[in-house]
């Protein structure tokens, strides 16, 4: 049986740690392992030091056993605390050599990632790729739409979504920009345009950019792109391609009703317009209307793109592009060819396991109760009014007009904040003044609870905007 470091069982518990709770700062439990944090940062306490029991604590803090118990628990998943069962609670050896950590908010990536049911999962799907490694076939190369098992995979994960889709109709690409990619190489030519919301995701910016293909920004309101919108811009200049997230849109959080995304579809159908549907963001909804794709055959042609990267882990590098019933493929496998030439079959081989095998639907249902939580949090903390999902990703921040985004950026990152501006998003040359926030981005709750009060304090303290004296 492994020892408590030396000394540990001479030392009494450290109280000199425990401060009052300040209302409107979070979950007390939250509170409670801020604290921890706090002190361990400012020197209060130190690797080794002995923790009060739950018991204890409960009752100099005034709350019950339970509220102690979720606060221990959140400072183990992050590693800051030892437990040596009868022999206390400790400060764990490495954590006094971290200084104020760093949070980026700025990366929409899934909750959780260095958990320790991620990490078993991780294991597991590595060791069903071990199995494999011998055989050499992982390490060949794998070029067109990917192996027979992958595809079939990919069906089983797109069924919640689309019903029945015939594997024969998908593609494995490595991640959801080299599929945008490949269908605007393979749907429109240089100077055709690209219709989006007005605020869209960057990486759709980028490849047009890149690909000599225009944006044409299509007004939104809160439930996403307006058909009227989107109805005039045709009359002017019909688009080759309309690009949208339908659901839980980046960044905004707008969903799009059933009605609208029919409305949507039935311009597409009439103008000949080809359908881009970036999906990342379903499963985690739970509650959002059916796809566009799962509706488009008596409509317009929908490219739908599932990628693994929101839902499970971005390092897998994998999505699946459902091609249209009566479309070509070769154009799709040209492009794709062009671009990255296959995925990484190591990482595409793991994917499909988890799928196989129901982890990757368990990890979904955590990630969603994890984000639950996290957006609970945001509610408690952040100004009013601001656009979220419940199980999302992101939170969309409106500015007050007095305050510059690029000011406060800066202010954040100067205390080790990290945070999206608008006019990364913006399609047109005003972007508005509001930023998004990633809640995954943070380790665990408390990191999160911690980074979202220090943005709030930078936000009330920040001066404002003056203009510029004109006589």
């Amino acid at each position: 049986m492994q020892q408590p470091a030396a000394g540990r069982r001479l030392k009494k518990p450290n109280r000199t740690w425990v401060r009052p709770f300040h209302d409107g700062t979070g979950p007390l439990y939250l509170q409670i392992a801020q604290q921890v944090r706090d002190a361990v940062d400012d020197g209060v306490l130190r690797a080794g030091d002995r923790l009060p029991p739950q018991r204890d604590l409960a009752q100099l803090m005034g709350v019950d056993l339970t509220t102690v118990t979720r606060a221990y628990s959140e400072l183990r998943q992050a590693d800051l605390l030892d437990a040596q069962g009868a022999g206390g609670t400790f400060i764990a050896m490495a954590a006094g050599n971290s200084a104020r950590s760093s949070v980026d908010l700025s990366m929409n990536i899934p909750p959780l990632l260095g958990s320790t049911a991620f990490a078993q999962g991780m294991e597991q799907g590595f060791a069903h790729l071990g199995a494999q490694l011998g055989q050499g076939e992982l390490m060949s190369y794998h070029v067109g739409a990917g192996s027979r098992d992958d595809r079939a995979a990919a069906a089983q994960w797109l069924a919640p979504m689309l019903g029945r889709v015939p594997a024969e109709r998908v593609i494995v690409c490595p991640g959801a920009q080299t599929a945008l990619c490949a269908v605007m190489l393979a749907c429109t030519q240089p100077g055709d345009l690209i219709a989006a919301e007005q605020l869209t995701y960057p990486g759709l910016l980028a490849a047009a950019r890149v690909l000599q293909r225009g944006v044409l920004p299509i007004a939104m309101d809160a439930e996403g792109m307006l058909p009227d919108a989107l109805e005039a811009a045709c009359q002017q200049r019909v688009p080759a391609l309309l690009y949208l997230v339908p659901t839980i849109q980046n960044p905004t959080t707008a969903t799009l009703s059933a009605g609208r995304r029919e409305a949507l579809l039935a311009i597409a159908r009439r103008h000949g317009i080809t359908v881009v549907e970036d999906d990342p963001y379903w499963l985690l909804a739970g509650d959002a209307p059916p796809p566009l794709a799962a509706a488009s055959s008596a409509q317009a042609p929908v490219y739908y793109v599932s990628t693994l990267s929101k839902c499970l882990a971005p390092g897998l590098r994998t999505a699946y592009l459902v091609v249209p019933a009566g479309a070509p493929m070769e154009p799709l496998l040209d492009a794709l060819r062009s671009i990255a030439l296959m995925p990484a079959q190591s990482m595409v081989a793991v994917a499909s396991q988890w799928i196989r095998s129901g982890e990757a639907a368990d990890m979904v249902r955590r990630f969603q109760q994890e984000l639950r939580q996290r957006q609970q949090i945001a509610a408690k903390i952040l100004p009013r009014p601001y656009q979220a999902h419940p199980a999302g990703l992101h939170v969309w921040l409106p500015l007050p007009g007095r305050l510059d985004q690029y000011r406060l950026i800066q202010t954040a990152q100067s205390q080790e904040l990290g945070i999206a501006s608008s006019d990364a998003f913006s399609t047109e040359e005003q972007p508005g003044n509001a930023i998004r926030l990633s809640l995954g981005g943070a380790v665990d709750q408390t990191s999160l609870s911690a980074a979202l009060t220090r943005l709030t304090e930078i936000i009330s303290e920040a001066p404002e905007t003056r203009s510029p004296a004109i006589v």
